[in-house]
């Protein structure tokens, strides 16, 4: 079977107990992702930086797709949890990177007024395929060189 896109255990987290993230339902856009280790969220500050959560995953995908991340719908209203980007966007050129092995981490920020704590394989979020467009004009010749926040 030819690989086309997937979600593969990152490099350090072989003996982790990972588990693949799955859709939920046959009609889920999203796969479920969970998260590979306990982790505390602190309550939100004014110039905090946003939490890593590890995921333990890298995706793959052909080279005209992404993967889409994106927080779960009972996240802020049970958790006060939302992500710090919006979205997040895993270019198909991420995997494998040099600097992280192209693990993906999701960044949150907690706006309730205690702590929220993460349970390894509590699912955090979603991540769904997508292909994109390019204008007629694209000149987009360089190439990645590293990991999270490598493209400036």
């Amino acid at each position: 079977m030819e690989k086309r896109r997937g979600f593969e255990i990152a490099n350090g987290f072989e003996n982790a107990n990972i588990n693949l993230p799955v859709r939920s339902t046959k009609n889920s856009a999203g796969y479920d992702i969970e998260a590979a280790e306990n982790c505390v969220i602190p309550a939100f500050k004014l110039g905090q930086k946003p939490t890593l959560i590890k995921t333990g995953l890298k995706a793959y995908m052909e080279s005209d797709e992404m993967l889409v991340l994106a927080n779960r719908s009972s996240n802020p209203t049970k958790k006060g949890l939302i992500l710090a980007n919006s979205i997040g966007i895993v270019d198909s050129d991420y995997y494998e990177n040099p600097d992280n092995d192209g693990h993906i981490m999701f960044a949150f920020y907690n706006f309730k007024e205690e702590d929220v704590e993460i349970k390894k394989g509590e699912r955090i979020g979603q991540g769904i395929f997508q292909k994109y467009l390019v204008t007629d004009n694209d000149m987009s010749l360089g190439e990645r060189k590293g990991g999270f926040g490598s493209t400036n």
